[in-house]
Formats: structure tokens, sequence, C-alpha cells
């Protein structure tokens, strides 16, 4: 796996002779010592790939440790259940042969309790799953070219402890009396008013679709339907962002105090927050003021303690990390769907709400709005009814 090489007079450079070779390796090694050297062969070409400021060679040497303690775990649990492991301590003797040779124990190798119960945590993680885990890491870092961690567990049960969470607060949520949603996606009727409404009435938002003061969005009782945990995205055109986030305030996610003594206006982030912005990037010139518009912008708020987005998800989207997203325009106001998919994969569970969707409501969506098309369903209950009624 790994070959020494000495440059000069400088101390030897160990180098991977290649990687997938040392994978193949290190999978058929059979003894806890050799796994051992493994291990600290790669850790030694880490520390040397940091250095000498390879980012490539140093993530391959930090995958190569992972495995390597992956495969220490295995061997380990194996000696547990065959010859047992040496517990340390005085060798034990017989009257007949003094001393009796036994197995060397971990310590004799180098691998104290810490790496030992690391290791064994490591080798119960399911192949496929670890695989996975794996893969993970690796796009993390060689994408947002990070410092190389060799913590595979953390990140992992950090992930697995998001979607628990996930899964958790959803459950609480949708057992609440009355029904409380922990997502609400809100698209509200802005009232675009043009500078000319002789000349300019042809290009107003009115002209395609009933629209609503702004008083009256803020009047809307969203607040009612959130949960105390709950996450809001709500579209708004350039022009309409000062509205937009006068309707954040009003429905609860975000606050805005006036300072008493100097005036000025500031966010009280305790209990609610706007979080981030995404731009919708379209195809063709909208409406606007002193420029032609291009782009509509989805900004996110929160209330209490929702669960937020796995940055390195593999299931993000490649336009996530840009917040900027091209995409096609579809009706006037409709919205591209490719949000909501992004939403469904990120809180499967969690109940959603879309307020002034445009059509039949999306699976396991509520839906809410005068262009709303609701599948048959109970008035008191909201629950959809299947199949043909009596």
């Amino acid at each position: 796996m790994i070959r020494t090489q000495t440059i000069g007079d400088a101390s030897p450079v160990s180098s991977l002779v290649r990687y997938d070779a040392a994978c193949m390796a290190l999978a058929s090694a059979k003894s806890i010592d050799e796994v051992k050297d493994f291990h600290d062969k790669a850790e030694a070409m880490r520390a040397y790939a940091r250095q000498a400021k390879n980012h490539q060679m140093e993530v391959d040497a930090a995958e190569i440790r992972i495995r390597a303690e992956r495969r220490l775990g295995e061997l380990i649990v194996a000696q547990k259940t065959t010859i047992g492991l040496n517990p340390g301590g005085r060798p034990k003797t017989s009257a007949s042969r003094g001393q009796v040779p036994e197995q060397p124990t971990l310590s004799d190798v180098g691998v104290d309790r810490k790496m030992s119960a690391r290791a064994q945590k490591m080798a119960a993680v399911p192949e496929g799953e670890f695989e996975a885990m794996v893969g993970d890491w690796r796009n993390r870092i060689e994408i947002e070219n990070e410092r190389v961690t060799v913590n595979l567990l953390k990140a992992g049960e950090k992930r697995m402890s998001r979607d628990q969470r996930e899964a958790e607060l959803a459950a609480s949520q949708r057992a609440l009396p009355t029904q409380k949603f922990g997502l609400i996606l809100a698209d509200p009727e802005w009232r675009f008013e043009p500078y000319s409404r002789e000349t300019g009435m042809d290009r107003a938002a009115d002209n395609h679709y009933p629209t609503s003061s702004l008083d009256a969005i803020m009047a809307r009782d969203v607040a009612s339907i959130a949960a105390d945990d709950c996450i809001l995205f709500l579209w708004a055109t350039a022009p309409m962002l000062i509205e937009a986030i006068c309707v954040l305030d009003a429905w609860g996610f975000a606050v805005l105090e006036r300072d008493a003594e100097v005036g000025n206006l500031r966010p009280v982030k305790t209990d609610a927050r706007y979080v981030t912005s995404f731009a919708w990037l379209k195809e063709r010139i909208i409406t606007g003021y002193w420029n032609r518009g291009k782009h509509e912008i989805l900004l996110v708020a929160t209330r209490g303690n929702p669960v937020a987005p796995d940055m390195y998800d593999p299931k993000l989207p490649s336009w996530f990390e840009g917040e900027a997203i091209m995409a096609p325009s579809g009706e006037h106001s409709a919205k591209p769907e490719l949000f909501l998919d992004w939403i469904d994969k990120l809180w499967p569970n969690t109940p959603k709400i879309e307020l002034n969707r445009r059509g039949p409501a999306r699976p396991n969506w509520s839906a809410w709005g005068l262009e709303a098309e609701l599948p048959p369903h109970d008035p008191e209950t909201g629950e959809i009814i299947e199949g043909d009624q009596p």
C-alpha cells in the first residue's frame, strides 16, 4: 500500500502506490497488527499531504485510515467471538510448563480502549450505510474543499439525529388537536402598482388574477395554522421585498421593533427570524420599477425551533449551493415545482400547506387559495376521502 521514497537529504516521504489497491489490500488483511500498520501509515500520509497542500492525497489517505479503523473493529469483534481477546495483566502460569504464551493484547499493537471502541462502533454500521457515509463524506470535503476530518461517525450521527428529530417533530405536530402545519409555503397575491395606471395596467398582476392590498395580506391569520416550530417559505417579487418583510412580521415569522431612543427598526431574533432566501431566475423579463426584473425571491423564515436542512445531505439538489435557480416560467404567477420537490425530500413527514396554490394540491400537502383544486375531503377534519362515496 505504501512506498517510501527519500528525496535528497530530506526525511523519508510516504506516498500511496495505488488508492484502489490499498483499499483491496486492507479489506483482505487478517490480523489486527497488520491493519493497525495500514492505519498508522495512512495517518502519516495524511499529515504529509496536508503539509504539502495536496488536498486529493490527503482525502485518499484519510479514507484509507477510516477504512482501516472499520476493518480493525471487524477483526476485534471476530476475535472476541473466536479465540477471545487477551485482557492483559500478568501472564498465566502452568505448574508443568511455567508461563503460558498468550495472544498479544490490543495495547501491544498500539490500540487503546478509545480506538477499540470507535473501531467496533464503525464496524457495527451496515456495509451499505457505511459506503453511503463515506461517499457523502468525500463529496462534502471535495466540493467544499474544507479541512479533512476522519470523524465519519459524528457526521453520520448528526444526520441521523436530524432525520429522527424531523420525524418526531412531524408526529407531534400531526397530533395537535386542531390542524397545524410545520411548513407553510405562501405565494401572496401581491398588488404591484405601476407608476402609470393608464400605460402600465396591462403589465399589472390585477390584469391576470385578483390581488390584495398589503393590509389584507398582513391580516391573514397564518399564525393560527402554524405549529410552534414552523418554517415559512414566502414568495415575493423584487419590488415587493419590503412588503414581504412586513408580512413576515405580521404572520409571526419575524419580529421588528423600533428603538425607543434612536427610532431605528431592528429585528428581534429570539423566537422568530428571517433565515435566508433563494432567487428564481426566469427565462423572460418581467415587470419592475427602475429596471425590468428577471427573478423572484423566496424568503425563508422560522418560528420556534424547526428542523433545518442538512447542508451536506445527498438529497439536496445541485442548485441548493448557489441559491439562484434557473427554471422555466409557467402560467402567470405559477412557481416551479422543483422548489416543492426539494421541500418534500427534506421534510417528508412534516405537515405542509401551500397558500395560493394553483391547481390540485400535491400529495401529502394541504392547499388553500382561489385557484387551489382540493380533492374530496371531510370539511371538519380535512381528511381526504378515498374512492367513491355513497
